[in-house]
Formats: structure tokens, C-alpha cells, sequence
């Protein structure tokens, strides 16, 4: 009965609740007051370590809730329950996208956003490192942290480096240099 309580309630969750995890927590309270799964003071630390881990915080609660609730079958199921909505849905979206994938105006969409995705995050990169600088632009951590990107983009590309390493190597590297 457990189990099937976990299973049904993060179900519920994982489909109808929209806004990200933080706004579904609510809804998680709810389920685990509703049942008595968790004391109010187990809840709170369940929901402050799914915060801190990383991944989405709801569904690291489900886990976290589940496992707390039911050990480690209730936190297979309580993920499971919270995950298996967005799941179907993706997959059903997929082969939407699949089918349509051969149509000439499909294609030719896909291309056209490339750039526009490309330009997108390289703006946002841009934006975000060099915000709140109260310096001139031209200054010597600008061009060295330039340099780094392009050293970083080289190493993936060219030279086949593993992206864990190269993250390593350039943190080294701004560690000294800045």
C-alpha cells in the first residue's frame, strides 16, 4: 500500500505540476502530510539536501521522500513515479519529431535555428562574463580569459582532450592567472 501511495502521488506530481521543482514543493508537502510519510522536520532536510544535490530538486525529494518512507524500494518507485510523466512525454514528442523529421520544412527550420541557438549562448556568455566589470573591456584578464577559451576549444577539438580534463586544466589556469 506503501508503495503504491509513493508511486500514484509523485505520478501525480511529475504530471500536473508546472513551474519548475521549487514551485512543486508545495505539492510534495501536501503528499507527505497527507500520508504521514515524514515528520515536518524530516521534510525540511529532505527538501534542503535535494536543493544541494545536484539535479532537479523534486525529483531528488521523491527520491530522498521514498527512501526515507520505504527505504530503497520506496525511492526507486517514488522517482520513478515522479520521472515517468516527462519521460513518456519526451518520447512521444520524439517520435512526433522522428516522423516529421524527413518533411523539407521541418529540416530546413532545424537549420535555420542553429545560428540563432549559437548566437544565443555565445550573447549570454558574453553578457554574463564580462557583467558587473568595472573595467575597460581591453584589459589584460580579458584577453586572458580569451585565451583560455580558445586553448579549452582547441584541446576538444582538435587534440580529442576528455571536456573533464580540459574543465580541470582551465580551472588550473585561472586559478594562477587570476
Amino acid at each position: 500500500m506503501l508503495y503504491w501511495q509513493l508511486f500514484l502521488s509523485f505520478l501525480k506530481i511529475g504530471l500536473l505540476s508546472f513551474g519548475g521543482g521549487y514551485a512543486v514543493i508545495p505539492t510534495i508537502q501536501y503528499e507527505v502530510e497527507r500520508y504521514g510519510w515524514l515528520t515536518a522536520e524530516q521534510y525540511q532536510r529532505s527538501v534542503s539536501l535535494a536543493g544541494m544535490s545536484p539535479g532537479p530538486v523534486a525529483t531528488n525529494s521523491a527520491t530522498l521522500i521514498g527512501y526515507q518512507a520505504g527505504g530503497l524500494p520506496g525511492s526507486v518507485i517514488a522517482t520513478a513515479g515522479m520521472v515517468l510523466p516527462s519521460l513518456v512525454i519526451v518520447i512521444l514528442i520524439a517520435a512526433f519529431f522522428y516522423k516529421m523529421n524527413t518533411n523539407i520544412w521541418v529540416k530546413s527550420s532545424f537549420y535555420g535555428l542553429r545560428p540563432i541557438i549559437t548566437g544565443l549562448i555565445v550573447y549570454a556568455a558574453i553578457h554574463f562574463g564580462f557583467s558587473g566589470q568595472s573595467e575597460a573591456i581591453y584589459h589584460w584578464s580579458t584577453f586572458a580569459t580569451l585565451l583560455i577559451g580558445v586553448i579549452t576549444f582547441l584541446a576538444i577539438i582538435k587534440y580529442k582532450v576528455h571536456p573533464i580534463s580540459v574543465i580541470a586544466g582551465a580551472a588550473v589556469i585561472g586559478i594562477v592567472l587570476f
